[in-house]
């Protein structure tokens, strides 16, 4: 089972490591710190993502109203 870190821990037990100048797993630390930054990351990109897509839906709902009013009133005027 994945156990659920933080950035922070991970920063944690880097200090950990520079404390008692046992360097030996630091490298694996910076991958998994790097790691977790590319998935915050990519997770900032998603909600800019989606917020975007949902302003363009209401923009485009707007306009879809707008011209089933005018059918409408195109088809009453004949």
């Amino acid at each position: 089972m994945w156990l659920s870190r933080t950035l922070c821990s991970v920063l944690e037990e880097m200090r950990e490591c520079y404390k008692t100048r046992n360097f030996s797993y630091l490298n694996g630390l910076i991958e998994e710190a790097q790691s977790m930054g590319n998935r915050m990351e990519a997770g900032l990109e998603d909600k800019k993502d989606l917020e975007k897509l949902r302003e363009d839906i209401s923009k485009l709902k707007m306009e879809i109203n707008k011209l089933e009013q005018k059918k409408m009133s195109l088809k009453s005027g004949k």
